[in-house]
């Protein structure tokens, strides 16, 4: 590592063109390529998925390969007249319209049910190819409000992709500058972390947006992208600053001053870099190609924060010389007088101060900080996984225009309908699903149900049922339950009968299950992975036991506080995304890759500087002392300035953006304050000289891994063999 932060500061013009040229030519090639990000997710092997794919071979309009939507209208004469005529001519209009495969109109025998002349509102059903253009049939739709005539579109065609995140994390940035130059109390070293993180992000956001032509990204992958790119780049790029400023106000020149924080901060930023890129791949093992999509341009996200804090970082340092010191230190330097840095294992610092309070009461601190972390956790025992509708936006919103639009009229389930699609092979089974169908108009949580009229030889039949609720209330997913469960297989007894709940609701309820089914099992691979990169780089079992399990314990606390705010409502109309619904099937892996990596790197930072330590002195409680005095400020700084930047995406007004950012922005500060400078050096306390016990059996197996450096690990070979 040394010997690369030479190399970036002798040739450090070149290093600098070198990454103003790359952003250049990578804008260039974005510039005429575009971007071709997809929303479309592919369902997991489930009953939903199978239903889509029984109807598609009967030739149905049902299957994965259409969306559907509604336009509603509101007038005093809704069934006749001028409204009559003017909306028939424009659903003609929209018919006739490439990709639209069927309007079906209330003024029609087919839609009959689609008119409620009490309610003076109706509505026409419009499906589309998936690849459709929509603005044309949106554009037609919003041509027909007049005075009296109220007009909205809604429904899974009609719905808009999330957005970006429209500038919000610049407000993070800029609370992440104030808290570099209050730390630093120098513009350019406050500045360089920012601008190494901006860079490694911007690299890394052109280079997803052209894998978009090769491999399906969501257009949040951007966001997400940011996310977590600027937290992690900053973080980096400050840990390397930090180090580089105090090897420089110890006597050290330029030069050696880089090459002792390559060889030790960045040699923990590589290792930390590395674990958030190993967590987020993971989720490999979810097996849902967009979410698996997204966790790629994390990763590479992550790559290019670290390529940039390990050289552009470096190459910059070299050119600023000694201003990234404050012009008092830059005045003593000059004046010969060394070293300038502070007795660290005096009393002089608040986190000195901090480790000796927290090692005179181990227990008391200790309890209190599990205590907070626990009751902070506890809202996600009563997690619920779905998707939430249109009924929790936000009031004035098109979208809650058109949920209270139809909902007024047609019920709350008018956009939760569950299709239920039938192999009939025999004349027995067509007439056993003719009796389901007709059996569910009084189950309960059912509020109609229409059947598709039956074709001559057809040996599919379909069916659709209308709840009494929401597709996010919890009594819908009940009712999906109920029919999966009871009542279908019920029906289907001594027959051929084979019948399937699909639709858009139906696919929800699906993939949130696909997904939370396989979240223990990676989560227990990602704190396996931790468990033993943490044992590999500090030859211990007790400490990467105690980190893996408050890595665990911090998630839980994101996922908490996910839970309270955008699931409970605690405080969510702060944010303006609308009401309490449950939480998006996406969160959770989300937040459990991305938190688990960037914990790690906190307990990185602060076990490393322990490490090196006891390496040196052979006393725990000195090597506890040590690494919470010397790494708390920054931690500190690191962490304050990750909250900023992850809640300001908590304002996007975006819900799934918003759940994460501050999802994210709780957890990472219980995890720094709470956990690793609290929890950690009490447990660790308490344990004394067993933290580093090592089995012999395993110190042979075991390769050797430095996050201090190759002089640390001299040390440390020449105490062992003493």
């Amino acid at each position: 590592m040394s010997s690369l932060a030479r190399w970036c500061f002798r040739r450090r013009g070149v290093v600098l063109a070198g990454w103003v040229g790359g952003l250049v030519a990578l804008a260039l090639l974005v510039f005429g390529a575009g971007a071709a990000f997809t929303d479309s997710a592919d369902l997991p092997d489930s009953e939903s998925a199978t239903a889509y794919h029984l109807l598609g071979e009967a030739g149905g309009q049902a299957s994965a390969n259409v969306v559907r939507g509604t336009i509603v209208w509101h007038a005093g004469e809704v069934g006749s007249g001028p409204v009559r005529e003017r909306v028939t001519a424009v659903l003609g209009d929209i018919a006739a319209m490439p990709g639209v495969k069927q309007v079906v109109s209330p003024y029609t025998a087919a839609g009959a049910t689609q008119l409620n002349p009490g309610a003076g509102t109706a509505y026409a059903s419009v499906v589309l190819d998936k690849a459709a253009a929509t603005e044309p049939v949106v554009q037609a739709a919003e041509r027909l409000r007049a005075p009296g005539l109220d007009v909205e579109v809604g429904g899974q065609a009609f719905t808009e992709k999330p957005a970006g995140s429209n500038g919000t994390e610049a407000i993070g940035i800029l609370a992440a500058l104030v808290l570099l130059l209050l730390l630093f109390r120098s513009l350019w070293a406050a500045v360089l972390p920012i601008v190494t993180g901006l860079a490694g992000v911007g690299a890394s956001l052109l280079v997803v947006m052209l894998a978009s032509h090769v491999v399906d990204l969501a257009a949040t992958s951007l966001t997400m992208g940011a996310l977590i790119g600027l937290g992690v780049g900053i973080d980096y790029a400050l840990f390397i600053v930090n180090r580089h400023r105090k090897a420089l106000r110890a006597g050290a020149s330029v030069p050696d001053a880089l090459a002792q924080a390559a060889d030790t901060s960045g040699r923990a930023v590589v290792f930390a870099g590395v674990t958030v890129m190993i967590a987020l791949l993971g989720m490999f093992v979810v097996g849902l190609g967009l979410l698996t999509g997204m966790a790629q341009a994390a990763a590479v996200t992550v790559l290019f924060t670290v390529a940039a804090a390990l050289t552009l970082l470096p190459a910059s340092l070299g050119f600023l010389g000694y201003r990234v010191l404050s012009r008092k230190d830059r005045a003593a330097i000059a004046g010969g007088r060394f070293p300038l840095l502070p007795r660290e294992d005096g009393k002089t610092t608040t986190a000195g101060r901090w480790a000796d309070l927290v090692q005179r009461f181990p227990v008391a601190a200790g309890g209190a900080a599990l205590v907070v972390t626990v009751l902070l956790a506890s809202p996600v025992l009563g997690m619920r996984v779905g998707n939430a509708d249109a009924s929790s936006d936000p009031a004035g919103t098109p979208t809650r225009a058109y949920h209270d639009l139809m909902a007024g009229a047609f019920g709350d389930g008018f956009d939760a309908s569950l299709l239920l699609v039938a192999s009939t092979p025999d004349a027995a089974s067509s007439q056993a699903f003719t009796t389901l169908a007709h059996r569910l108009e009084s189950l309960p949580g059912v509020a109609h149900v229409v059947s598709a009229p039956a074709r001559a030889g057809q040996q599919v039949a379909s069916a659709t049922v209308i709840p009494a609720t929401t597709a996010q209330a919890e009594q819908t997913a009940d009712l999906v339950e109920t029919l999966r469960d009871d009542v279908i297989p019920a029906a289907e007894a001594g027959t051929g009968l084979q019948v399937y709940v699909g639709g858009q609701t139906a696919s929800s309820i699906d993939v949130a299950d696909a997904l939370m089914s396989k979240l223990p099992l990676y989560l227990g691979l990602i704190a396996l992975l931790g468990f033993l990169l943490l044992a590999v780089a500090f030859r211990s079992v007790l400490v990467p036991l105690v980190g893996a399990l408050s890595n665990i314990a911090t998630i839980a606390v994101g996922l908490g506080a996910v839970t309270a705010i955008f699931q409970n409502g605690w405080g969510l109309a702060l944010l303006g995304v609308g009401s309490g619904a449950p939480v998006m099937y996406l969160v959770p892996v989300l937040v459990v890759g991305v938190m688990f990596g960037l914990s790690m790197d906190y307990q990185v930072f602060l076990v490393s500087r322990m490490h090196e330590e006891w390496t040196h002195t052979r006393d725990s409680r000195r090597a506890v002392r040590a690494g919470v005095a010397e790494t708390g400020q920054v931690i500190s700084v690191a962490a304050t300035i990750m909250l900023c930047v992850f809640a300001s995406f908590g304002f996007s007004g975006e819900r799934i953006v918003a759940m994460i950012g501050i999802g994210l922005a709780i957890a990472v500060l219980v995890d720094a304050f709470v956990v690793r400078l609290t929890l950690i050096p009490a447990v660790m306390t308490l344990l004394g000289r067993a933290n580093w016990s090592y089995p012999r059996w395993a110190e042979r197996i075991t390769p050797r891994l430095s996050v201090e450096g190759p002089e640390r690990v001299r040390d440390e070979h020449e105490m062992m063999a003493g």
